[in-house]
């Protein structure tokens, strides 16, 4: 274990948005109450037709826009960041308020790469089932989809868990394949296993159940696990086609 000498680490958060103007105004309320506060709050706009560009600049935040597809936009927001930690926060999660803190307490140790919180499926009620699949497929996913980094030590983190690593190191990896629109993720940690540990911290964050809400949770979950199999197969051009769009 080893820390870092003299201030603590300053954090940013990376948005990647698109059509988010229903879920922005909580997560504006949310991030104003963290304690520490982020250094940086940089959402990344994918081309939103919606009042999501007018909200973002309403609360202060920076506004970068690019094409659509996360990996891109998380590209240009971590190149755009000048804080030593990001964490890439989806619009739909709710961030516990000690955020910044754990971020900087779990990336002193260097042996980690690359970290997350546990995320908490929730709506009207918690969806259960979805957040126990959603913390079990990071052990499960890789062993089945590739069992040889498994035994290395790769987990996959997911874009609701809220990652978080070192702005160098991600730049050291190559950052996001930049076409990824769904599962970028999951290369993610492909990358970052070469250069140390993936951990999920127990910590909750919380996020909305809006596409178990759209879909249901039989078809919901299909879907994750389909998605999963064919980023694994290399099915690239067939994931954003079977992740329906919900807002």
């Amino acid at each position: 274990m080893s820390g870092h000498a003299g201030a603590r680490p300053q954090v940013a958060l990376v948005i990647p948005v698109l059509d988010e103007e229903k879920a922005l105004p909580a997560l504006v309320d949310l991030i104003n109450s963290l304690k520490p506060k982020p250094a940086e709050i940089i959402v990344v706009d994918g081309g939103s037709t919606d009042r999501t560009c007018e909200l973002v600049r309403a609360a202060g935040w920076r506004l970068i826009e690019t094409d659509a597809g996360r990996g891109r936009q998380i590209n240009a927001g971590v190149e755009a960041a000048s804080a030593h930690y990001v964490c890439v926060l989806h619009a739909d999660t709710r961030p516990p308020a000690d955020m910044v803190a754990v971020i900087c307490e779990t990336l002193a140790d260097d042996r980690i790469a690359l970290a997350s919180f546990t995320p908490l499926i929730r709506g009207e009620k918690t969806r259960w089932g979805t957040t126990f699949h959603n913390w079990i497929k990071t052990w499960y996913a890789p062993l089945i989809t590739r069992p040889h980094l498994f035994f290395r030590g790769v987990r996959l983190l997911f874009g609701d868990h809220a990652m978080f690593f070192r702005r160098a190191q991600f730049q050291q990896i190559g950052g996001c394949t930049p076409g990824d629109a769904i599962m970028e993720e999951a290369d993610l940690c492909v990358k970052f296993a070469r250069l140390g540990k993936i951990r999920m911290v127990r910590r909750w964050v919380e996020t909305s159940d809006r596409r178990i809400a759209a879909w249901g949770p039989l078809k919901a979950n299909w879907i994750y696990f389909k998605v999963g199999i064919l980023w694994a197969v290399g099915a690239r051009s067939r994931l954003e086609k079977n992740y329906p769009h919900v807002r």
